[in-house]
């Protein structure tokens, strides 16, 4: 039987690739700051984290924050040479070697520190998460105007598949750099919004409104999608259907009710 360690494991994505991995008849760890018996922190590393590898055959590494990724995979990298861990995959993010964004840039560390780590190693670049877009645009929602950066396009794909190819490539040799997985269709922001506030029942002006700097640049060019990897199924909308069910009853039913979770 092998044994799989899945850092990230209660989060959107490691939660699935854990059900996937169990499912496969793998024995699997779950890496968390608050999940026993593996709770960790990464960043501080020390014996907690030697325990979790100690053993491991695959560690999938989902763990991610918007600061100290590059501490946190650093003290994983040092925890898995010492425990002789065969095999460690990363999923990382399309475009993070073209797109200036800070967030990005540290994910592109993180990489070249797998790469270089003397491990065997598997890295899966995926575009962005249905639930992360909706994340934002709800926070964008909260004013009576949407505004949006101008010109900007956008390829979400269903975490769920991200999952069944994460769980498939830690069941798995080390594969180095496998190729990008995106969403089924790229689609312009504005659209995008558009079908979240149908879906969601809630009534905006949208306006476009032009941003500068490298990160926008390198956004509006596209560099964070990649069509001719759209081999994800699952759409924006049977996503916005699932979650929200049907946006004119949700309208009629839950006008006043922006403050709460999910409006």
């Amino acid at each position: 039987m092998t044994t799989i360690l899945v850092t990230g494991g209660t989060g959107t994505l490691g939660r699935l690739v854990v059900e996937r991995l169990r499912a496969g008849g793998h024995e699997v760890r779950v890496l968390s700051r608050h999940s026993e018996p593996y709770a960790v922190d990464l960043r501080k590393g020390g014996a907690g984290l030697d325990a979790a590898v100690a053993g491991v055959d695959t560690i999938v590494h989902c763990a991610s924050s918007q600061k100290g990724d590059e501490e946190a995979a650093a003290n994983l990298i040092r925890a898995a040479r010492g425990a002789r861990v065969p095999h460690l995959v990363y999923v990382s993010i399309v475009g993070v070697d073209r797109v200036p964004f800070r967030y990005y840039k540290s994910k592109l560390a993180v990489e070249r520190l797998v790469e270089e780590s003397g491990l065997g190693w598997t890295v899966l670049r995926a575009t962005q998460f249905h639930d992360l877009l909706v994340m934002m645009l709800q926070g964008l929602s909260k004013l009576p105007v949407l505004f949006l950066p101008a010109g900007l396009r956008d390829q979400p794909v269903e975490v769920a598949e991200v999952a069944d190819r994460l769980a498939e490539l830690a069941a798995g040799a080390p594969a180095g750099r496998v190729e990008d997985m995106g969403g089924p269709e790229v689609r312009t922001f504005e659209s995008l919004a558009r079908a979240y506030l149908k879906a969601s029942g809630r009534r905006r002006a949208v306006v476009n409104v032009p941003l500068w700097g490298a990160a926008y640049r390198g956004f509006r060019s596209g560099g964070h999608l990649t069509p001719e990897r759209a081999v994800g199924t699952g759409s924006f909308e049977e996503y916005l259907a699932r979650r929200f069910g049907s946006g004119q009853v949700r309208a009629e039913s839950g006008r006043g009710g922006e403050g709460r979770p999910g409006a």
